[in-house]
């Protein structure tokens, strides 16, 4: 068998490296001319780390990130809301790790290039079009500065290629481009000093504004500082408009944009976001955008993966952690020996519905709508968080979505 992967990003990586270790050819066609360690920062949940871990990739991966302790959601005056640790030290059998997407990406880009070849990668290659037939699927792709065409044949076409996919576009030709909630996200990151265990992540504000910040690497030489990430939510409007700039995770953000936000309204004692944004240099923006949940994934031998199959706000930590859990999943299939079409319709039944529940969930917040709730509630801060939200309240929206995306201890731990 051999699967043609469209898309060399941290899914489709992840996609090769899986449909390998079970046996199965895979080629992957990336449309960038070359594959660049990009991005900021990311979270990956233990029960994505659990199947890199399975992959052998736990050492590289300690070697990139920091394995994040603890988490707290505080409201704009840094009073806090809600308190928990996090992977091993909240009992999972994995940790939870804070990283930059690039140094993850690279993790993944070594391992393949290592295990299945340079030969299995091809850059410049976008995809035009594809087409069936009874026993195999053939891809139509073109370099981009020539034009020249090239086809690629396999067993099965993966659509890993992201939220403006051409795969789903073909199979969706009607779909549209995608929504903008009218929330704009500023993310950067730069080397700052530690705070607390140099392990602790933070979410503060609430409706109006979100302000984010955690550690994505430690350098042995540098102890009192760490690479830190830092990201800003704020709407600019109610989404019935486009965004002001088509979705790039590499375009530069504007500081006069994003600072209003966090100059004065934010008082978080151990970090002044203003200074650190302005500290940082080069950051980029990102329109919050999403897509409906489509019915179906998968066609006969084509299938859509990670974003091109559910792109979904950033919040709750999901993104990458959903791109992981799916490629797994598809190669686990696909190793079944049931014929492609079948193996892939199984995976389509795994991964669609509760991926779609994500996806609609982060519409409403996620588990950082616990501090939605409070700001709602008591938007000039409180003496006691019990008498705006008691325990079990604030618990079943962030536990609770833990639940419902798959990573809550018992079912991680379980598997």
């Amino acid at each position: 068998m051999k699967v043609i992967i469209a898309g060399g990003g941290i899914g489709g990586l992840t996609a090769a490296l899986a449909l390998h270790e079970a046996g199965v050819e895979a080629e992957i066609c990336e449309q960038a001319h070359e594959l660049h360690e990009l991005g900021v920062g990311i979270n990956m949940l233990p029960h994505a780390v659990r199947e890199l871990a399975s992959l052998g990739l736990l050492p590289a991966l300690d070697s990139a990130g920091i394995r994040t302790r603890e988490l707290f959601y505080a409201n704009r005056l840094g009073q806090t809301v809600w308190r928990e640790l996090r992977g091993i030290e909240a009992g999972y059998a994995m940790p939870q790790f804070s990283i930059h997407r690039g140094k993850l990406h690279g993790v993944l880009l070594r391992a393949v290039l290592q295990r299945l070849g340079a030969a299995r990668l091809h850059t410049d290659c976008r995809l035009v079009d594809f087409h069936q037939q009874k026993d195999r699927v053939i891809g139509t792709f073109a370099h981009r500065d020539t034009g020249e065409r090239i086809e690629a044949v396999g067993d099965a076409l993966i659509g890993a290629d992201g939220i403006h996919s051409r795969v789903r576009s073909i199979l969706y030709p009607d779909e549209g481009p995608p929504a903008w909630s009218g929330i704009m996200l500023w993310r950067g990151a730069t080397e700052w000093p530690v705070y607390a265990d140099g392990r602790t992540m933070m979410i503060a504000g609430g409706n109006a504004a979100k302000f984010v910040i955690y550690p994505i690497h430690a350098e042995p030489s540098q102890p009192t500082t760490r690479l830190t990430n830092w990201a800003v939510m704020a709407r600019l409007g109610d989404g019935s408009t486009p965004p002001p700039r088509r979705e790039d995770w590499n375009r530069a953000g504007r500081l006069e944009e994003a600072l209003p936000f966090v100059r004065d309204s934010f008082r978080l004692g151990f970090v002044d976001p203003a200074r650190l944004i302005e500290a940082t240099g080069t950051f980029y923006e990102y329109p919050a955008c999403d897509r409906e949940p489509l019915p179906r994934w998968s066609f006969g031998r084509i299938t859509l993966l990670g974003d091109a199959a559910h792109p979904m706000y950033p919040v709750g930590s999901n993104g990458a952690s959903q791109a992981i859990l799916d490629a797994r999943a598809l190669a686990r299939h696909l190793a079944s020996r049931a014929p492609v079409p079948e193996a892939l319709a199984a995976y389509d039944a795994e991964r669609r519905p509760p991926t779609a529940e994500i996806v609609l969930t982060n519409r409403k917040g996620g588990p950082e709508g616990v501090i939605d709730m409070v700001e709602a509630r008591a938007p000039h801060g409180f003496d006691d968080i019990e008498m705006v939200a008691s325990h079990a309240e604030r618990e079943a929206i962030v536990r609770g979505y833990a639940s419902m995306a798959g990573y809550a201890r018992q079912q991680v731990n379980r598997k």
